[in-house]
């Protein structure tokens, strides 16, 4: 099969012909019909965070299911399937809390004994976060994706993947925003946007979106934000306290820097909230007023949007279908895996909000 194969930090990905195994004991191979250029792809590309290579990237991703291994009984082939990265166990601490997307157990991969689920004439190619959708196939472990619809189109179901989840779930469930509140969403690409729909799906009553770009300012106008600030127009804290008469009850960080970190902390009001969503670079270390924390303001982190992805992806799906869900709007360019490397350099300009690559069928 043909995938882009990242084998040097910063240096174009060739489209290259590697093998993927077939599948073994809850196992599933998944033909891939389109997968989303992430920003959390582009932070292995640039090497911000370690990868272990040659890999193939890509995370955020839907297809069609066309074999299964083994005890396999929860999909079967024809099945329309969206992937995620939260492959859980389902039998440890975690996961029997609800806490699925903190699941760390390896048994959802090939140990290192096994032979690879892919492999060029070279060898081992490492898979990237269990998934690796920038190739036409993808062998997975059962517990990584979720069966949804068959009207619902998979081009925007891949959205569903990563971002949308990650954001959506930021709200909905990380934060658990109370309808008629106030919040602010800082970042508004494809997981800042997916933030404020899902803030404007909880009810918030004021949701306040915060970037440089103008058009994603108007962008998240359709995603559900009654306010906009434009960072580059003066302090980002001031024009959301003065609009909020001191600050908002949740405030969501979707760029993953030291900096807009603080600034989600800061804008909040006594009592509030700031959920980090972004990955922000290891080593970096970020400074908080302490005096701030006797007005019982919090911060916390956000994995994957606190997920449930078996019961949330249908959910999604379903609000897509409703209109509750923005995802045509969300879709900046659907691209050939060939142009898979100048999707992800686009995401550093801060223009798009996604590309996704559409396979051949």
């Amino acid at each position: 099969m043909k995938a882009a194969v990242f084998r040097q930090v910063n240096t174009p990905m060739e489209i290259e012909e590697i093998s993927v195994d077939k599948p073994g004991p809850r196992e599933v191979l998944v033909r891939t019909v389109a997968a989303g250029v992430c920003h959390s792809d582009m932070h292995f590309y640039n090497g911000t965070y370690p990868g272990q290579l040659p890999m193939v990237l890509g995370h955020e991703s839907a297809g069609i299911v066309e074999a299964v291994g083994d005890a396999v009984t929860y999909v079967k082939p024809g099945d329309h399937v969206i992937t995620c990265l939260s492959a859980f166990c389902g039998h440890c601490e975690y996961c029997l809390t609800g806490r699925m997307s903190l699941c760390e157990e390896p048994e959802v991969r090939r140990s290192a004994d096994e032979a690879p689920r892919l492999h060029d004439h070279g060898g081992r190619l490492n898979q990237f976060a269990n998934l690796s959708s920038f190739a036409e196939q993808m062998l997975v472990h059962e517990h990584a994706v979720v069966k949804v619809r068959e009207d619902m189109p998979l081009d925007r179901a891949a959205l569903i993947g990563c971002g949308v989840t990650t954001g959506v779930g930021a709200a909905i469930h990380t934060a658990a925003v109370a309808p008629g509140s106030t919040a602010a969403v800082i970042g508004c690409g494809g997981v800042g946007l997916s933030c404020v729909n899902g803030a404007a799906i909880a009810g918030a009553g004021r949701i306040i979106a915060v970037d440089m770009v103008a058009s994603k300012l108007e962008l998240a106008r359709k995603f559900g934000a009654t306010d906009v600030v434009d960072a580059s127009e003066g302090n980002v804290v001031e024009q959301v306290r003065n609009l909020t008469n001191g600050g908002v009850e949740y405030s969501f960080e979707a760029i993953g820097l030291k900096a807009t970190a603080e600034q989600a902390f800061q804008m909040l009001r006594p009592g509030g909230v700031a959920t980090v969503i972004g990955m922000i670079p290891p080593g970096a270390m970020v400074s908080l007023h302490g005096a701030e924390f006797l007005m019982e303001k919090k911060i916390q982190g956000s994995m994957m949007g606190s997920n449930r992805f078996r019961v949330d992806m249908p959910r999604f799906v379903d609000f897509y279908l409703q209109g509750k869900l923005h995802l045509d709007d969300m879709i900046s360019s659907r691209i050939a895996l060939k142009d898979v490397t100048d999707a992800l350099l686009a995401l550093e300009t801060g223009e798009v909000a996604r590309s996704v690559i559409v396979f051949d069928q």
